[in-house]
């Protein structure tokens, strides 16, 4: 009887007495890379279509492998993201920011807002307090 050499294990998942993923739920893969605090709202985003794999929609339950593009909806914006990796725990933002690789453009510099000018009418009362301070600083300069 012959013995499986080390190609095996490899072939089996497993290399060095370490677990390699090949694949892993979208889900689960969205909150260990940080992208949500929790597994729960990770799953709603996809179940929301808030969340993209390779052009199209995914749901919780999908595969994702390394080399996936993936296109999150997020509060504070979009991002693409390319998988790098896969890991099987939850680890520091830096641990978490090398399983992918960030596609996204980078924002557009926002302009400098300039307040409008206070313009009250006669007789319409006291200014409230933002518009004191907006008289104040007239007077000073």
């Amino acid at each position: 009887m012959e013995t499986a050499g080390p190609l095996a294990s490899i072939a089996q998942g497993s290399c060095y007495r370490k677990h390699v993923m090949l694949e892993m739920r979208i889900d689960k893969w969205l909150w260990v890379a940080r992208f949500f605090k929790s597994r729960t709202l990770a799953a709603a985003a996809c179940v929301g279509g808030k969340v993209d794999l390779n052009e199209q929609a995914a749901k919780p339950a999908r595969t994702v492998r390394p080399g996936d593009l993936l296109h999150i909806t997020l509060p504070r914006g979009k991002k693409i993201v390319k998988v790098a990796a896969l890991s099987e725990r939850r680890g520091p933002g830096v641990e978490a920011a090398r399983l992918y690789e960030d596609l996204s453009p980078p924002p557009s510099p926002r302009e400098l807002r300039i307040p409008p000018p206070v313009i009250r009418p006669r007789g319409l009362g006291r200014p409230t307090k933002r518009e004191r301070r907006l008289i104040d600083r007239l007077g000073r300069g």
